[in-house]
């Protein structure tokens, strides 16, 4: 019988994926499914999406826990988390960038969202005033399935507006650590042609400035790319996880 050690090292990467703004961990079903069936350990975390530095600590903390080689999937705002966890932050190999903030040291998501014109998100939020202070902002969700969501179905996107999580608005604006993740690690990127929170030509500055090993921009997906196109994100997920 293989000795405990053997084992691990015959095991996949375990897989941890970090969804962003006005989505949840449910938006990875399809890619779960998928890495599953390939015998990937895979956790889809639950961001908290209160602040980038706040979610980026609850993250180590989560990855510091996982024994073995591990490879990060930020989606959106989760691209920004996963940018700011420290290099030794548990054995990570690889990131992957899906429709995700790769923000540059001192970066915010609002800014990196206008690397290029064309960003419609700002005009489609609502905000929601907390007790404590802040506010937190959600897309309308008569504006969700045009703006978010428009290579899925009616009906799927009004479920994910009815179901969205909001993300404090302080968020959006908190510039990145000083440091880059993707500065130290290989970094794939994925992405939608017709992304309307993060342009397109926003996604390739971001992917050009972190070398990216492979970049791949989907023709007609939107931000969610993740949920319209899996097969293609965990294509991608797996040469991340091969190098």
């Amino acid at each position: 019988m293989p000795s405990s050690m053997t084992r691990r090292a015959c095991m996949k990467p375990s897989v941890v994926l970090i969804h962003g703004a006005f989505a949840d961990s449910a938006s990875w079903d399809g890619v779960v499914a998928a890495l599953l069936g390939q015998d990937y350990p895979v956790i889809a975390w639950a961001n908290p999406l209160r602040g980038v530095a706040a979610d980026a600590e609850q993250l180590t903390a989560l990855l510091r826990s996982i024994p073995g080689k591990i490879v990060l999937v930020g989606h959106s705002y989760g691209g920004a988390v996963m940018t700011n966890v420290p290099v030794d932050a548990g054995e990570v190999t690889g990131l992957v960038f899906v429709a995700g903030f790769a923000l540059a040291p001192g970066e915010s998501c609002a800014e990196a969202s206008s690397l290029v014109s064309g960003g419609t998100l700002g005009d489609t939020l609502r905000t929601v005033p907390l007790p404590g202070g802040g506010t937190d902002v959600y897309i309308a969700q008569d504006r969700y399935h045009a703006q978010f969501a428009a290579d899925l179905s009616a009906e799927a996107s009004a479920t994910m507006a009815a179901t969205q999580r909001p993300i404090t608005e302080a968020a959006l604006s908190e510039p990145s650590g000083s440091t880059a993740l993707w500065q130290a690690l290989p970094s794939w990127f994925i992405f939608g042609e017709l992304d309307h929170n993060i342009p397109a030509g926003a996604h390739q500055i971001m992917a050009d400035r972190a070398k990216a090993q492979k970049v791949v921009e989907v023709a007609g997906a939107s931000h969610v790319v993740g949920i319209s196109h899996p097969d293609e994100v965990t294509a991608m997920i797996a040469a991340a996880a091969g190098l």
